[in-house]
């Protein structure tokens, strides 16, 4: 058997992903807290937001995969078309002009554009490495759960600022080959740093093209008008291999 162990919040997100997953005649289990409960199943599928995950993982000899920090900035500036460079917090907090600054790989604090570096949270190291980016108009985002390589199933997630969900995340199928041919070439060039199974955010950048917007772990992203049932399939992946944790 299978177990989906997803996070103690509730969530729309796990919530339809229990459904899919009890179609698919699997345990579904929450963890309690930072906690895992006792899992007989020989497979375990780990769907729990980040930071909790890894830790949530590793209690029941799990490995998640990750993606390097530095993923973002590898990319030539064809697929960015942005300036994107990966520092520290405390070198931001030097910035003068308006800047988009996010952690590359956690959420501890707003992923959004400052005024200046003043404007960032104090309370974290300067050390934290942050990626910075010049602001960019995006026209539209999505979202795209991908398998060795693949776009297994994606969906819009902003649209002109306005979430996605606010049109049944409607995308035209001109859009829909776009994101596709678009996505699959991110990961045909990042394929030596890439997880097999990942969550790509690509969008369209008013007057300069589709662009890569960031990466995410698939175990845990929000699935927004994706497939539940193919999202799985990713999860599957995403939760890599036992490990002797002694």
């Amino acid at each position: 058997m299978t177990t989906l162990l997803i996070s103690s919040r509730h969530t729309v997100d796990n919530q339809v992903l229990w459904r899919a997953a009890t179609a698919r005649d699997w345990d579904v289990v929450r963890a309690h807290g930072l906690r895992a409960p006792e899992i007989n199943d020989s497979e375990v599928v780990i769907y729990i937001e980040s930071p909790f995950a890894p830790s949530i993982a590793k209690s029941i000899q799990r490995v998640l995969s990750e993606l390097p920090e530095d993923w973002l900035v590898r990319f030539p500036r064809e697929m960015t078309h942005r300036e994107i460079q990966l520092s520290t917090l405390g070198a931001a907090r030097g910035l003068v002009q308006p800047t988009f600054v996010k952690l590359p790989n956690e959420k501890s604090f707003a992923a959004q554009v400052y005024a200046s570096g003043q404007t960032l949270p104090l309370e974290f190291p300067d050390d934290m490495l942050v990626l910075l980016s010049e602001p960019v108009d995006w026209e539209v985002e999505f979202r795209c759960f991908c398998l060795d390589g693949k776009v297994m199933t994606l969906s819009p997630y902003l649209r002109n600022g306005a979430l996605a969900n606010e049109s049944d995340y409607f995308c035209t199928e001109e859009e829909h080959s776009a994101v596709i041919t678009f996505t699959e070439t991110v990961l045909n060039e990042s394929s030596a740093f890439t997880p097999r199974a990942v969550v790509i955010d690509v969008g369209r950048i008013r007057q300069r093209g589709w662009a890569v917007v960031e990466a995410n772990a698939a175990w845990g992203s929000g699935i927004y008008g994706c497939d539940p049932d193919i999202v799985l399939d990713v999860l599957r992946c995403a939760t890599i291999h036992s490990v002797d944790t002694n």
